[in-house]
């Protein structure tokens, strides 16, 4: 049976009312939603992960890039706790106020600052040279890294020599002087802090020696400390960056392979 034409009419008007409905609530979409539309311009606007980027350090791949005794050889071995001149010798105060800031980051084992991201460090004891290396792996903002670096550089022209007063030991001469690093990473700067103490007539002056390294390779850094009272053990600063920063370096390749 043919349809009125006013029911005609009144279909028409209220298909035109429906889609203009339909219309308005499009046009008051939010961004966020629309962004999910495909096609719509928002969706073909919105930034993409850079397929380049370098993933986030894990801490899996901190630790594994830890060295270890192995690494180092005899006599080398697994820390047995913290060592006493750490407490002795480093929780000093001078009137130096950089040299004050290079005294607590060493104590407090921070010479880059908190890292940004994941952390790992590790603690090796030579018992005998009495010696101990702690080596710490750390994802770190790239341009703070490279401020704590330049700052680095300044010490020994700033700190070439000064007096610290400690606790236990007394009074302490302090001298930094800069040590050539192995040519590995992006970045580096090595440091060597001698303290030397105040002896009695009857006694031998203490001397603590310590190697200060940061190698920065991207957005992750290593920073190796290692100190001993007397001579520091050969070549363990060396060798310990060398194997570091090429296993790093390996952790993070076969990373980027299994993304």
């Amino acid at each position: 049976m043919p349809v009125p034409p006013a029911r005609l009419l009144a279909a028409s008007a209220l298909t035109v009312a429906a889609l203009v409905t339909v219309s308005g609530c499009l046009g008051s979409v939010p961004d966020r939603v629309a962004r999910r539309v495909p096609g719509s311009p928002a969706a073909e606007q919105a930034p993409q992960a850079s397929p380049g980027a370098k993933p986030a350090l894990t801490q899996a791949q901190a630790r594994a890039a830890l060295i270890t005794e192995a690494d180092l050889g005899a006599p080398w071995g697994p820390t047995e706790g913290i060592a006493t001149w750490r407490d002795g010798l480093l929780k000093a105060v001078t009137n130096v106020p950089e040299c004050q800031r290079l005294l607590d980051a060493l104590y407090a084992d921070e010479l880059l600052g908190e890292p940004s991201g994941t952390s790992a460090v590790t603690s090796l004891d030579d018992g005998d040279d009495q010696a101990q290396l702690r080596y710490r792996v750390a994802a770190h903002r790239r341009a703070d890294a490279e401020r704590s670096l330049t700052w680095l550089r300044t010490l020994p022209g700033a700190c070439t020599q000064f007096t610290a007063a400690t606790t236990v030991a007394g009074l302490q001469s302090v001298q930094v002087s800069e040590i050539q690093l192995p040519q590995v990473g992006d970045d580096r700067q090595g440091l060597r802090v001698t303290l030397t103490g105040q002896a009695n007539e009857d006694e031998q002056p203490t001397i603590l020696t310590m190697d200060v390294a940061v190698v920065l390779a991207g957005d992750d850094a290593i920073v190796l400390t290692d100190g001993a009272l007397g001579e520091l053990p050969a070549d363990a600063t060396r060798q310990a960056l060398e194997v570091g920063v090429q296993r790093l370096a390996q952790i993070r390749e076969r990373g980027r392979a299994l993304a």
